[in-house]
């Protein structure tokens, strides 16, 4: 017999001719009630009363459908032993996994396992390129090599994911078994896909989390070294740049009190202020030149470093491949990034000499600092607080830091900046 464009088994056919039995015992008994008992109860045993007929009938008629399901229901566990028939759970699939429910997948695996008596179930999800395991039913049970099966859920030729079976050892899933796995997985696309979506979103949204702790921490680190730039800043101003100008008063003050009784002796402590007020004047350009050097707003990159790189107590190998002018925030963050480079080298790395090149192009702009030195191990090392206010200042003008060194090597610190030339350079 052929069904809805599919043949019946004898399973199932066997259930129809039960649901029949069961239809027909129904009706009579309806009419056995209703009609006969009916009659007996007014006095009327000769002939059916035609009220009683109606009555029964609009009763069969209303009843019918909703007994017949039952019948179906419970003949098919019958007949299956207790679950439901494979065109049964046809039926009830789509119902079930309607909605947008995060508990898809595992009533998936829940049906799949129940339709097919399989001993286990599972739902994988094509999730960024990489099949990931969604729900496995029973929970705790696993799907193993031997008697596995599967089949990819696919639409539009688009691989969404797929559906794992366990068999149960030596009792291999009957060919009914097998159309309904095929069934279901024919049926899983459009569900699978929206369970995908979800789940990107919330890998996304992780993501997306992740980002923003990490901004959060960068953010910290960036107002706890503007602190402690502060600080550095007031202690030098006082150790320095204060301690000259006190002395710069008190001795001009000498001045002029000797002025009147040894002319001499205040002329040539006047002389000797002069040169204390150069002294003062330097380290006063040394500090500007700390904070933010004018050279860099006026004269770009290549002369600030330049001047930096004068003092160092390194020799450094400038090199300069058609610079122009950029934005003034991605020249600061290559100037403080090199700067930081530099001082490490002279600090740490025992190098001998050291390489800094500076390339611009229409777009980007690439500084690199190479050493000679002793390099370190990352891992066992960590990132210092230089490394780690370099990597921050690059990052926050959009720029990444690449860090390549190993010991006995030296390192190569590597930024590189997006930002289009200045118009006109």
């Amino acid at each position: 017999m052929r069904v809805r464009g599919r043949w019946l088994t004898g399973r199932e056919r066997f259930v129809g001719l039960l649901v029949l039995g069961g239809l027909v015992v129904f009706v009579v008994l309806v009419y056995v009630v209703i009609v006969l008992g009916g009659g007996v109860l007014i006095g009327r045993t000769s002939s059916p009363h035609i009220g009683l007929s109606v009555l029964a009938t609009a009763v069969v008629a209303l009843a019918f459908g909703r007994v017949q399901s039952r019948l179906e229901s419970v003949m098919s566990r019958l007949v299956h032993g207790g679950r439901q028939s494979p065109y049964e759970v046809l039926k009830r699939f789509s119902p079930a996994v309607t909605g947008s429910r995060d508990d898809l997948p595992v009533r998936m695996a829940e049906i799949l396992a129940d339709g097919t008596g399989a001993q286990s179930a599972q739902v994988w999800l094509m999730v960024d390129g990489t099949l990931r395991l969604a729900a496995t039913w029973p929970p705790d049970s696993s799907v193993g090599v031997g008697g596995r099966r599967e089949l990819a859920v696919r639409q539009a030729g688009e691989l969404l994911g797929v559906l794992a079976v366990q068999e149960h050892e030596n009792v291999p899933l009957t060919p009914v078994e097998e159309r309904l796995f095929a069934g279901l997985a024919n049926q899983a696309g459009l569900v699978l896909r929206g369970t995908r979506l979800r789940a990107e979103l919330v890998h996304r949204i992780a993501e997306l989390s992740t980002l923003a702790a990490e901004l959060r921490r960068s953010r910290q680190r960036v107002v706890d070294a503007q602190d402690a730039e502060r600080r550095r800043l007031e202690r030098d101003i006082h150790d320095g740049a204060q301690q000259h100008l006190v002395a710069l008063a008190v001795n001009l003050s000498l001045a002029r009190t000797l002025a009147g009784r040894a002319p001499e002796r205040a002329d040539r402590l006047v002389q000797a202020q002069c040169r204390a007020a150069t002294v003062t004047i330097e380290t006063i350009a040394n500090l500007s030149r700390g904070i933010y050097p004018n050279l860099l707003v006026d004269e770009g990159l290549e002369a600030a470093l330049r001047t930096a790189i004068a003092d160092s107590p390194l020799p450094v190998e400038f090199v300069v491949a058609e610079l122009g002018r950029y934005p003034a925030g991605v020249e600061a963050a290559a100037y403080f990034c090199a700067l930081e480079a530099l001082q490490n080298a002279a600090k740490h790395s025992a190098a001998k000499a050291i390489q800094l090149c500076l390339t611009g192009g229409p777009r980007l702009l690439e500084v690199t600092v190479q050493d000679d030195g002793s390099g370190f191990d990352p891992e066992a090392t960590g990132a210092g607080a230089g490394l780690v206010n370099m990597r921050d200042r690059v990052e926050s003008a959009g720029g990444t830091l690449t860090i390549a060194t190993t010991p006995s090597r030296g390192t190569l610190v590597a930024a590189s900046l997006p930002g289009p030339l200045r118009p006109g350079d």
